[in-house]
């Protein structure tokens, strides 16, 4: 067994009891960068400090002795991902200092955060500055517009976007085209994607890519029958398959359940010469695994070394995660003891797969000891290893914990996501402490502050709690909080 197993590690905590979370986290001191605002010269972190406490952004942009390079303005755009509001007021400043020159991929960052936040007046903005400033927009502008709107339901904007790029001096081709579909159809908007293809695909010259998309759409939702429609037109166009096309089907017959077509397809490209690759038997890893067929999936992953065919780290991944889920977390430790005895570096997939395995088992202690084996063998805990700690030791009851991992994630510079929130503000009503209520005030007032859109239930339980708890000025605060956040707030008499 790994080091990792034995004995659950006692955990140091930084924050052992709210009262001290409450004042590590005031609300003058929302932001967890904490680099000395006078080093020299200035890096990104200490830079998106000093502007995240600013009331006045021209002091410090226009200050003589930092020299705003693309490089530093990227860095500090993506230091302030998660205060988007602030992220975009800094760009817009910047862009009035006379000795900064603009540069494309500046714009995109800052049009990235902008259509997240919904702000569009301010993203076609930024767009006319571009081409005024002939820095564009490109094809990769366009991308990062069209795949905002479309995850914001907008996917009839996001085609008229598409549709007139050229007005804005950036004409459509064969990529962004392509882009367009591949962006409509992991949103599962395949039907609308589809007809987009058919309309002009002529025009655009579909090729093999265009045709892979389309069929890839139909297997996301299920629906091969219509993948193997593509298939059938992209030959008659006189395209010829590739490996990369059959593994898209193989992989929809294992999506929509068709275990014995997936096995067949299979044989039939063995049949065919088709060159099996590793992305092949991961796929059949995989398939046979969440299908619950775990022994096949055993088997096929043996022969894909015996046919010459070595795994590589999503093949133990998919091993992995099938062991966790349909077999036991302990069957999957020892697979992973067998990838790095073998030489194979986990990443951060393989890493939260195994943490989560044993979250779910209870094995609370195991698996912070893995989080910090992983720390250590240089693997960075993303925001799903985190949401994952701190989601089971609330669960469990243990706040205070949970609360420690929010900690070290601020520290780390790993942003939270709305996830991270809503997990956090909803066990702080599980033992209704009115301290425990503060905080989950002050994480909203962050949450809002970074650009996230709390829901309204969210809004209503944080000043519920408040006023039950007696915390009236608090909870007169959030109300004018959800007030400029686009809900109506209540009628409360405090």
């Amino acid at each position: 067994m790994i080091a990792f197993v034995p004995k659950p590690p006692t955990l140091s905590l930084n924050i052992p009891i709210l009262s001290d979370f409450l004042s590590f986290y005031n609300l003058s001191q929302l932001h967890p960068f904490t680099t000395s605002a006078n080093s020299q010269p200035p890096d990104a972190a200490s830079l998106a400090t000093r502007i995240l406490s600013s009331t006045n952004l021209s002091t410090i942009l226009h200050s003589p002795t930092i020299q705003w390079t693309p490089d530093l303005v990227n860095r500090t755009l993506k230091s302030l991902w998660n205060h988007g509001p602030k992220a975009v007021q800094f760009f817009n400043t910047l862009l009035y200092n006379p000795n900064f020159t603009p540069h494309t991929s500046s714009f995109d960052h800052a049009i990235d955060i902008a259509t997240r936040l919904k702000d569009y007046r301010t993203t076609w903005s930024l767009v006319a500055r571009m081409r005024s400033l002939q820095v564009g927009p490109t094809h990769k502008t366009f991308a990062i517009i069209t795949e905002r709107y479309v995850s914001s339901g907008k996917a009839d904007r996001a085609v008229k976007v598409f549709l007139s790029m050229h007005e804005h001096g950036c004409s459509q081709d064969l990529n962004s085209f392509n882009t367009l579909l591949d962006v409509l159809c992991k949103a599962k908007r395949v039907e609308k994607a589809y007809d987009l293809f058919k309309l002009f695909r002529g025009k655009f010259k579909a090729d093999i890519v265009s045709y892979n998309i389309i069929a890839n759409g139909w297997c996301l939702v299920k629906r091969t029958n219509m993948a193997l429609e593509v298939l059938e037109k992209m030959i008659k166009s006189g395209l010829s398959p590739n490996l990369k096309t059959y593994n898209i089907i193989l992989n929809g017959y294992f999506k929509s359940g068709q275990i014995k077509e997936a096995w067949e397809f299979f044989l039939e490209m063995k049949r065919r010469k088709c060159e099996i690759d590793v992305f092949t038997y991961t796929t059949l890893v995989h398939g046979f695994g969440v299908s619950g067929e775990v022994a096949r999936a055993r088997k096929v992953f043996s022969e894909m070394v015996k046919n010459g065919v070595l795994p590589s780290v999503p093949t133990y991944n998919a091993l992995i995660q099938v062991l966790c889920k349909k077999d036991s977390v302990e069957n999957a430790i020892l697979v992973f003891d067998e990838m790095v005895r073998k030489g194979y570096v986990p990443n951060t997939i393989t890493y939260n797969l195994v943490i989560r395995g044993l979250c779910h088992v209870g094995e609370m202690g195991r698996a912070m000891a893995l989080f910090e084996r992983m720390k250590l063998d240089g693997s960075d805990p993303n925001v799903q290893t985190y949401n994952v700690m701190i989601r089971y030791f609330c669960d469990s009851g243990e706040i205070e914990k949970g609360l420690d991992i929010f900690e070290q994630m601020s520290k780390s510079g790993c942003l939270p996501n709305l996830d991270t929130y809503n997990v956090l503000i909803s066990s702080m009503f599980v033992r209704k402490k009115s301290e425990e209520l503060l905080v989950a005030g002050r994480l909203l007032i962050e949450m809002v502050d970074r650009g996230f859109v709390p829901r309204k239930f969210t809004f209503n339980q944080v000043l519920n709690g408040l006023l039950l708890t007696g915390n009236q000025e608090f909870a007169k605060r959030i109300l004018r909080l959800q007030s400029t956040s686009g809900h109506v707030p209540r009628r409360i008499k405090m």
